[in-house]
């Protein structure tokens, strides 16, 4: 990976992290300062807010500590595991946080239950991204045992 390749996924990862702190904050805020006022139920909405922007910078992080990684030249080892594993984790997370929100939107939603159906697509979208992560996981796992072998024969 090029240096201005990683300048630019760093810069992107640190604008991110920076939009979900300011998210995170402005959703702690109007728990302590603004109750529920029983048309909605906002105390869960902002809770899930917080979780889920708390599950994307954990991916934020894993994807930050693997391009240090292929900088330096060490992304092929079992140390990018534990990375890969976490992200994956974190997209699950984020899944059930979505689903979450889906079901205590739902009851909302008895008019237009369609929206309710697209929120359940997105949520099994999300599901998706981390089965892609996964097969990205596989074929990191078949590189580094196929390192090891050359590392042998060498």
């Amino acid at each position: 990976m090029g240096k201005l390749t990683v300048q630019a996924l760093r810069a992107v990862l640190v604008l991110v992290f920076a939009g979900t702190v300011f998210v995170q904050v402005g959703m702690v805020w109007a728990l302590i300062s603004k109750p529920d006022d029983g048309t909605l139920p906002l105390t869960a909405f902002r809770a899930f807010t917080i979780v889920g922007m708390l599950s994307v910078q954990v991916a934020l992080v894993c994807v930050w500590r693997l391009v240090a990684m292929v900088r330096r030249g060490t992304v092929f080892s079992h140390n990018a595991f534990r990375y890969v594993d976490v992200m994956i984790g974190a997209i699950v997370a984020a899944a059930l946080v979505w689903f979450a929100v889906t079901a205590v939107n739902a009851p909302g939603q008895r008019d237009d239950p369609g929206v309710t159906l697209i929120m359940g697509g997105i949520g099994l979208g999300i599901l998706g991204v981390a089965l892609v992560v996964l097969v990205l996981r596989t074929l990191l796992a078949q590189a580094v045992q196929l390192r090891a072998e050359l590392d042998e024969v060498i």
